[in-house]
């Protein structure tokens, strides 16, 4: 498949990548302001981040029954309605004085959107990339954007939220309110409503549609026999998304914890550091994407993995008396350990391309299916932060970083020996 000719197609694709974590990593920034607006505690604040991600576990499995069916345009469609419904919920809960619930709402249903959109987005790059290493490097440049927009909802959210801050607190009312930031709704939603049109005139290459009960069939005994748990290695596969999800988002959220409840730092500029860790990962996926193509996805992920690793055993063992000044502007004198916590996010940039690529490696008309549960395991984002902050009230934060090493283990194994299909005689 020549690549240029779908050029409009993966222009579409990458502008949803961005989205996708534009919307996902909103909801960091937003629980500041539920927090402030609210009363709520710090730990219901972060139900926003929460219910976006264990969306995936209650949408994986039908995004890529939809996708079996209906095929990548209408899965896209529905997808981005979805999502503007689940933004328009959140900018309505900023209009009324008893919106907490409508906004925790908003953020579950944009979750669902994000995750069709994954379910559907990842699987078309690979397939116009031809699978392989070229699927690879489409998925990695995609990633690059992820990181982009990772990088700038902080600021674009900090911004908003400063304009009318000061106004309030004069007139004693809560610091910042959702209404804040009701300019980028619009915008985002006008992104979306602009991707409609897109992706109703774009020829976007279809896969094979399978009927309703077939598709089913296909999900619990595919050719009464098989399905897409038959292989192993997307099995192992499944995990290590799961925990990938997990360790990305476990090392900013804790970044920031441990910068401002251990180490002093105003949360301003912890801000400012974790958004250099996501940079981090921009720069690490714009690198992936450039040799994607030259690297096996195994070798890369058992790379990235070791280096993770070894950056994580220095933050924990390196002590904090031995620090460095950051900044022109002076950031204040950082423990060493948070550079190295910030550069891990070079090598966490490139797992998730690598991890898809090799799940579901050799699983043909089993991948629309196999991608559905993939997604769902997306909600390790949600799930392995919170098990780190559990051990951090118990062994403080840079010993917490053992869980996330834990999981980079397992993701090391499954580069260099998880990932092999074993089950190569099962017809695909």
């Amino acid at each position: 498949m020549k690549i240029s000719k779908y050029l409009p197609v993966i222009i579409l694709s990458y502008v949803l990548f961005f989205m996708i974590a534009f919307v996902t990593g909103l909801q960091n920034p937003l629980g500041v302001i539920v927090k402030s607006q609210y009363g709520v505690s710090m730990g219901v604040a972060q139900l926003g981040n929460f219910a976006n991600f264990i969306a995936y576990a209650f949408m994986g499995l039908p995004a890529g029954l939809m996708l079996k069916k209906y095929g990548y345009k209408f899965s896209l469609l529905v997808a981005v309605t979805v999502g503007i419904i689940g933004l328009g919920l959140m900018f309505f809960s900023g209009q009324i004085s008893r919106g907490l619930w409508m906004y925790f709402m908003g953020a579950f249903i944009a979750g669902f959107s994000m995750c069709m959109l994954n379910a559907v987005v990842n699987p078309l790059l690979n397939s116009l990339g031809g699978g392989g290493n070229k699927g690879n490097q489409l998925i990695q440049w995609g990633g690059s954007l992820n990181s982009i927009a990772a990088t700038i909802v902080p600021f674009v959210v900090g911004f908003l939220m400063g304009r009318s801050a000061g106004m309030r607190q004069a007139e004693g009312l809560p610091h910042f309110e959702i209404a804040d930031v009701n300019p980028m709704f619009i915008i985002l939603v006008s992104i979306f409503a602009l991707a409609i049109l897109a992706i109703l005139f774009i020829n976007i290459p279809e896969t094979e549609r399978v009927e309703p009960k077939e598709a089913i069939h296909q999900l619990l005994v595919n050719d009464g026999k098989y399905n897409c748990f038959s292989f192993r290695h997307f099995t192992l596969g499944a995990v290590a998304v799961f925990l990938y999800t997990g360790v990305e988002v476990s090392i900013a959220n804790m970044t920031n914890i441990y910068l401002i409840h251990e180490v002093g730092v105003r949360p301003v500029h912890a801000g400012l550091i974790v958004a250099i860790y996501w940079f981090c990962m921009f720069i690490g996926r714009v690198v992936g994407g450039t040799l994607g193509s030259k690297f096996s996805s195994r070798d890369m992920l058992q790379f990235s993995s070791m280096m993770a690793i070894i950056f994580l055993i220095i933050v924990i063992f390196t002590p904090e008396k031995i620090t460095i000044e950051i900044g022109r502007y002076s950031l204040g004198n950082i423990p060493v350990n948070v550079v190295f916590l910030v550069f891990t996010g070079l090598f966490t940039s490139v797992m998730w391309g690598n991890i898809y690529n090799l799940a579901v490696e050799g699983l043909g008309k089993y991948t629309s299916t196999a991608t559905g549960f993939f997604m769902m395991m997306v909600c390790g984002g949600g799930i392995v932060p919170i098990l780190q902050g559990l051990l951090a009230d118990f062994v403080g934060c840079r010993a917490s970083f053992w869980i996330v090493i834990l999981c980079l283990g397992y993701l090391l194994y499954y580069g260099s020996t998880g990932y092999k299909n074993v089950n190569k005689k099962i017809p695909v």
